[in-house]
């Protein structure tokens, strides 16, 4: 039997048994789709969180006490606002280094309230860091040295508190304590259904104060260029050292960030298809036993088949093809429920997602394996019957 034959005689087959055809492929769909969607939201969110932070500006040194790792808590901070202008002449340039010193707190305006992180921070803010503003200014030095109570706010705090009033020159509540606002952030979105708009940057100096802390938390530092990245992140980490004799620091730059955060949602999605690949190994069970059924039903269709001359490769492969049909079909509408779901997923829901093309060619091929895997055993049954007795059997 020509595979053409083959393949016409399984469409003719399938067709009689349309209902029990589409349910032997919904295993199949269902573990293609599935597929399909958790890649791209794994591969979403992995493109989310490369766009965040390579918007925070480019050639950053992030500097924070204790050794990062995944997982592990926050080390205490011995840092100080003096280090700042300490790293400032070991980099050479005042400007590219900034301080921050942040805390969760509700800050009010007459009955409005909103819970936000309150980050106080040095005017070379937007020097390092690339966060430009919709409308005022941002802190200066003379700001940070006198304490001044004036802050900066993210748009969405901007809206939530004001709602269309022009908040620049108006006055805020953080933790109790007056501000007064001169400047608000252009949008920059969410990340995970987080808003990374609903902040404030007050002076650091009037920040330690309302919080009731001497450190900061962490200090960033801006390289002139790339390959000053690695010989800089070398001196900063030495110099701190020797300054804080038995205390440990790290110097993370977006890199290594990206790096390790790339690895862990890599894995992440990896583990997710895996599991998501368990439907098809169950829709592929199906198949073998709706085609052992199949075969048991036409016992006698394949003895008149072997009687007139049809050989035994030309039965096993009329029943394989088959199954092969029905995980193929099965994969090809499964991937289009998953691009579709992943799509209106990405549009309408604050869930990112991006289509991995090599998914949907992961995904058809391992449906059409399935087929064959799964339909050789059924396959061999009917090819293995005896004509005599195949005729014989009611």
């Amino acid at each position: 039997m020509k595979l053409g034959e083959a393949f016409s005689s399984a469409l003719t087959a399938l067709r009689a048994n349309r209902l029990r055809s589409v349910l032997t492929m919904l295993g199949v769909i269902i573990g293609v789709a599935a597929v399909v969607i958790l890649v791209a939201i794994g591969s979403g969110a992995k493109r989310e969180v490369e766009r965040q932070v390579e918007g925070l500006g480019s050639n950053l040194i992030l500097v924070v006490p204790g050794q990062v790792q995944f997982g592990s808590a926050p080390a205490l901070s011995r840092l100080q606002l003096e280090d700042a202008a300490f790293l400032g002449r070991l980099v050479g340039n005042q400007d590219a280094v900034a301080v921050t010193v942040s805390s969760g707190e509700q800050v009010r305006v007459g009955n409005r309230m909103v819970f936000a992180n309150v980050n106080g921070t040095t005017e070379t803010v937007p020097l390092v860091f690339d966060r430009p503003l919709a409308r005022g200014r941002y802190l200066s030095g003379a700001d940070v040295e006198t304490r001044r109570r004036v802050a900066v706010l993210g748009s969405q705090t901007a809206r939530d508190l004001f709602g269309d009033v022009e908040p620049v020159g108006r006055q805020v509540t953080i933790a109790g304590v007056r501000f007064r606002v001169i400047g608000v952030f252009t949008e920059i979105g969410s990340t995970f259904g987080v808003s990374r708009d609903l902040e404030v940057h007050v002076p650091v100096s009037a920040a330690q104060r309302l919080f009731g802390v001497e450190r900061i938390d962490a200090i960033a530092v801006k390289a002139p260029n790339l390959d000053a990245i690695g010989p800089l992140q070398s001196r900063i980490i030495a110099a701190l050292q020797d300054k804080y004799e038995g205390e440990t620091f790290s110097a993370v730059t977006q890199t290594q960030i990206l790096g390790t955060v790339g690895s862990i949602l890599g894995l992440l999605t990896i583990v997710l298809a895996a599991i998501a690949g368990i439907s098809l190994v169950v829709g592929g069970v199906g198949v073998s036993n709706i085609m052992l059924v199949s075969v048991r039903e036409r016992t006698r269709e394949i003895g008149l088949r072997k009687a007139l001359g049809a050989r035994q490769r030309d039965v096993l492969a009329q029943f394989l093809v088959e199954a092969v049909v029905l995980t193929t079909v099965g994969g090809l509408i499964g991937m289009g429920l998953g691009v579709g779901a992943a799509l209106a997923a990405d549009r309408f829901t604050q869930l990112p997602a991006e289509i991995a093309w090599w998914s949907l060619a992961l995904a058809f091929g391992v449906s059409v394996a399935v087929g064959v895997f799964f339909g050789v055993f059924p396959a061999r049954r009917a090819g293995s019957l005896d004509p005599v007795v195949a005729l014989r059997t009611e």
